[in-house]
C-alpha cells in the first residue's frame, strides 16, 4: 500500500469514480485510493468493487449503510487509512471539481514541511473558471464568514482538496468533531489552527461538476453556519461566570 492515500467520499458518483481513480493511479505520486460510498443508489460502490479487484494493492472500499454525511466519511477514509501506514492522506471531491494533476503539488508543499496542504481558490493563481455565480457568491461568504469569526489563517477555509500528514490527523482530537457535513472541513481546519500546525495554500482552478449534481443543499448550509457560530463560542472562551477555562493554543 502506498504511503500516499487519497480518501474519496462518494454518493451517487457512478459516471464520474472510474474515470478519476484511474487517473490518480496513473500520477507518478504512487497513489492508493480509499472510496467511501454512502450505499449510493446509483450503483457506484459496485463500481468501487471493481476497480478494488482490479487494483486490490492499490483500490479499498468502505461501504457503509446509507447517507451519514461528509464528515463522517472522512472520519472513516481516515481511520483505514491510518491504520494503513499512510504518510500523508488526502481528501478530494469525486466529481472532478478538484483536478488530479494538482495532487503532486498537494504532496510536495507536505512534503517540504507543513503540516497541512489546501488546494486554494484564493490565493494567486487560483479561482472557479466556469462556475456559476450562485456557487462563487456562496463559497465567498462562507469562506469571510468562517475568518471573521474564527480567525483562520488558510483564504480558503471551505476546501475540500487537502493533504494532511499523518502526525496531523493523529494530533487532532477529532472524536471531538461534531459536524457530519460540509462544515467538517471548517471544523478540523480549525482544529488544525488550534494545535499550531503549519497550513499552506496551492493555487487550484475549481471546476463546476460536469455529470451529476451538487450536494449542498440549503440544510447543509444552515448547519454551516450553526458549526461556525459553535466553534466561535468556543473561540471566545467561556460564558462570564464560568469555571470553564479558554482551550489553549500549542505552538508546534
Amino acid at each position: 500500500m502506498s504511503d500516499s492515500l487519497v480518501v474519496l467520499p462518494t454518493y451517487n458518483e457512478r459516471d464520474n469514480l472510474r474515470s478519476l481513480v484511474d487517473q490518480l493511479l496513473a500520477l507518478p505520486a504512487g497513489l492508493g485510493v480509499i472510496v467511501v460510498d454512502d450505499a449510493s443508489p446509483d450503483g457506484t460502490g459496485a463500481v468501487a468493487d471493481r476497480l478494488a479487484r482490479r487494483q486490490p494493492q492499490r483500490v479499498s472500499v468502505i461501504h457503509r449503510p446509507g447517507k451519514l454525511g461528509l464528515g463522517t466519511a472522512y472520519l472513516a477514509g481516515f481511520a483505514l487509512a491510518l491504520e494503513r501506514g499512510a504518510q500523508r492522506i488526502l481528501t478530494m471531491d469525486a466529481d472532478f471539481s478538484h483536478q488530479p494533476r494538482y495532487v503532486p503539488q498537494l504532496i510536495r508543499s507536505c512534503d517540504d514541511g507543513h503540516d497541512l496542504a489546501i488546494g486554494s481558490r484564493y490565493v494567486d493563481g487560483g479561482g472557479m473558471p466556469g462556475c456559476p455565480r450562485r456557487r462563487r457568491l456562496l463559497s465567498a461568504a462562507a469562506n469571510v464568514f468562517a475568518h471573521l469569526l474564527l480567525d483562520l489563517s488558510a483564504r480558503d477555509a471551505t476546501a475540500g482538496f487537502r493533504c494532511y500528514r499523518r502526525e496531523v490527523l493523529e494530533g487532532l482530537p477529532l472524536h471531538e468533531i461534531r459536524s457530519d457535513g460540509y462544515s467538517f472541513l471548517v471544523e478540523i481546519l480549525f482544529l488544525v489552527k488550534c494545535q499550531g500546525f503549519r497550513v499552506a495554500e496551492v493555487p487550484i482552478l475549481f471546476e463546476d461538476r460536469k455529470r451529476g449534481k451538487s450536494k449542498i443543499s440549503r440544510q447543509e448550509i444552515w448547519k454551516a453556519i450553526w458549526t461556525v457560530l459553535r466553534l466561535a463560542r468556543r473561540r471566545l472562551g467561556p460564558l462570564p461566570g464560568s469555571s470553564a477555562r479558554r482551550p489553549g493554543v500549542e505552538e508546534r
